[in-house]
């Protein structure tokens, strides 16, 4: 059966026409863009027939902008001036980043990433739209005319911020953004469109500055992923700063000048490289201060070094099928994507792990851009050969704080995109006319071990007594992945809502340790939730006693008033120092203790009802 040709709303395609869209892989060390021709997807060269442009931007004195090769080359003598591997920098804050391990000179703004250069301060923003206008250029001139939009990718593990600041880049380059895909789902778009396979795969995304990885599955047109996994924080990049850092403390190096810095992680870049196919790679270069640098590094031995890294994509692995709810046995497939998935002993690693070899058909460097312009050739309404349907996820859970700092989710981990969910909540306290909503992302049970997103304040709240107002809270991913919030009190109709755009992003282990965090400490969660609810029970019965007993107190003689003060005592000294269960049993002591008064005031109630009024009146 033929699934739905389906466009972006006013996209849909009159008959004989087709819309120019296409899908731009922005990547940390090069970036692609394709489009859909004759039904194929292939990648647009520039004009000396290369199809990736290196992610390299510098700011030349008399105002101009280098991008790609120019730059690259540049890059060695104008290094605080020519800035590459910006994606890793995209979203993200001056304490989530390693300042010492990048040679720049950073702007001096409290939260977000700047870059001083000769034009002055520069965002990572900024930057990536320098390579996106690039490449729109490239695809116009390539296509010969103006485009619809495009569909860019992102690490299936980007958060809001980044996603937001991607999106950014794009409106400032000029590029209307149909989708924001993730760059695995891409690739698996492209494999199994290619190959017309079927059943469940596994992507393993090792790129420049990224590691993702997600588990597919792939039936007659429909591509659905079950699970993401992975670290916003580790790539290619990261293998090189490890030879690097050995290369010096091999030849003796130290408190070297920017230039200095960016010639051997170059030189150290270039010897990863040329170890994938040889044995051995020999660095030479002469320092600014003129002393010679020479070493030989062999292939075992940079594997050695870089195995701890190799290390750190598999744990992603292992929770990814976890959460899909496969065995390594059930994998019909490991398509491998990013230039990083290049090195040997990454390709033996993988194989090892899901023992089978995996599938590199398709050039890892290409597959991810390729996916993107399938995904924007339906976008834009354009007809293909083939029509199928896209279900991504959302990595990590949503929701928001309730009392007791207790984390409610809202839309839990690898949801299906896009989502909209909603809860109702209602007041704590008497008379309650106004509440912040605070959105938080992970998997812990207190909102303290969660990240903590957004907050705003729903106002003009009907005062009513505890528990009486029904606030209903609704959560929404769009199929880029972004979030909104809104609350909306049902009686009244006041609402208030959010665009979640935090201005930075996740640390760089934040999201891989809040998932191993949920596992290893679910126990120590349940314990803290339980005596979170029991004392949110508590507080509310001592706060009912206390004003029950400035009402009617005079309904007790001295020695049953001092039995619930005695308990009303207890109860707060479980409270402040007990565990769940010794605070759930002084209040069932203060609920024992209050029985006798509680009766009594509801005979007296009934009493002032009923005063001065005559049986003809009750019965009316």
């Amino acid at each position: 059966m033929a699934l739905l040709q389906i466009a972006e709303p006013g996209l849909s395609a009159a008959p004989h026409q087709h819309r120019l869209a296409v899908g731009i892989d922005l990547g940390t060390t090069n970036s692609l863009v394709a489009t859909v021709r004759s039904g194929s997807a292939v990648c647009l060269p520039d004009a000396q027939g290369r199809n990736g442009l290196p992610s390299v931007v510098r700011y030349l004195s008399d105002g101009a902008v280098d991008v790609g090769h120019d730059a690259l080359k540049a890059q060695k003598i104008d290094p605080l001036n020519t800035i590459s591997s910006a994606k890793r920098l995209i979203g993200r804050s001056l304490d989530d980043i390693a300042r010492d391990q990048l040679p720049y000179r950073f702007g001096h703004g409290d939260a977000v990433v700047t870059l001083a250069t000769r034009q002055g301060d520069k965002t990572p923003i900024e930057v990536s739209a320098e390579i996106l206008r690039a490449l729109r250029q490239r695809a116009e001139d390539s296509l010969g005319g103006e485009l619809t939009g495009a569909v860019i990718t992102v690490p299936a593990y980007f958060d809001d911020a980044q996603r937001q600041a991607t999106k950014d880049a794009a409106r400032l380059a000029g590029i209307n953004v149909l989708r924001l895909l993730n760059e695995p789902t891409a690739a698996a778009i492209a494999y199994g469109l290619d190959n017309r396979a079927e059943g469940t795969f596994a992507v393993y995304d090792l790129g420049g500055g990224t590691f993702d990885v997600s588990i597919l599955q792939l039936s007659q047109g429909l591509f659905e992923v079950k699970a993401t996994g992975g670290n916003s924080a580790l790539g290619g990049d990261d293998f090189d700063h490890r030879l690097f850092c050995h290369l010096l403390s091999q030849c003796g190096l130290s408190q070297l000048n920017e230039q200095d810095h960016q010639l051997l992680l170059g030189l150290a870049r270039a010897a990863k490289e040329s170890l994938t196919t040889d044995e051995s790679a020999t660095i030479q270069a002469t320092l600014s201060d003129g002393r010679d640098v020479s070493a030989t590094i062999r292939r075992e031995e940079f594997h050695n070094l870089t195995q701890h890294l190799v290390a750190k994509t598999l744990e992603p692995i292992k929770q990814a099928l976890k959460d899909a709810g496969v065995g390594k046995a059930g994998i019909q497939g490991v398509i491998l994507v990013g230039g990083a998935t290049r090195m040997p002993h990454i390709r033996q690693a993988v194989t090892t792990f899901f023992g089978q070899t995996p599938l590199t058909n398709l050039n890892p460097d290409e597959v991810v851009a390729l996916g993107a312009a399938m995904q924007a050739n339906v976008l834009a309404g354009n007809k293909s050969a083939d029509e199928w349907l896209l279900l991504d996820v959302t990595p990590l859970s949503l929701g928001l704080e309730t009392y007791g700092g207790l984390a409610e989710k809202v839309i839990p981990r690898n949801s299906t995109l896009p989502t909209a969910r909603a809860q109702e909540f209602t007041t704590f306290k008497d008379g309650q006319t106004a509440m912040t909503i605070h959105v938080v992302q992970g998997e812990r049970e207190l909102v303290a071990d969660c990240r903590s997103l957004a907050k705003f304040t729903l106002r003009g709240i009907p005062p009513m007594v505890a528990g009486a107002a029904r606030i209903r809270v609704t959560f929404q991913v769009d199929a880029d992945g972004l979030l909104s919030v809104s609350a909306r009190e049902q009686t009244t109709g006041v609402q208030a809502q959010i665009e979640v755009k935090p201005s930075y992003g996740l640390d760089d282990d934040t999201i891989t340790r809040m998932l191993k965090d949920s596992m290893q400490h679910a126990q120590d969660d349940a314990q803290a939730r339980a005596r979170a609810e029991a004392a949110i029970e508590a507080q509310g019965l001592l706060e009912a006693v206390q004003a029950a007993l400035a009402l009617d107190g005079d309904l007790l003689d001295e020695a049953e008033r001092q039995n619930i003060d005695q308990a009303l005592a207890d109860t707060a000294q479980q409270l402040a120092h007990g565990d769940a269960d010794t605070i759930r049993q002084a209040v069932q002591a203060l609920g024992q203790a209050t029985d006798t008064f509680a009766a009594r005031r509801m005979n007296r109630n009934i009493q002032r009802v009923l005063q001065g009024k005559n049986i003809e009146e009750l019965e009316s």
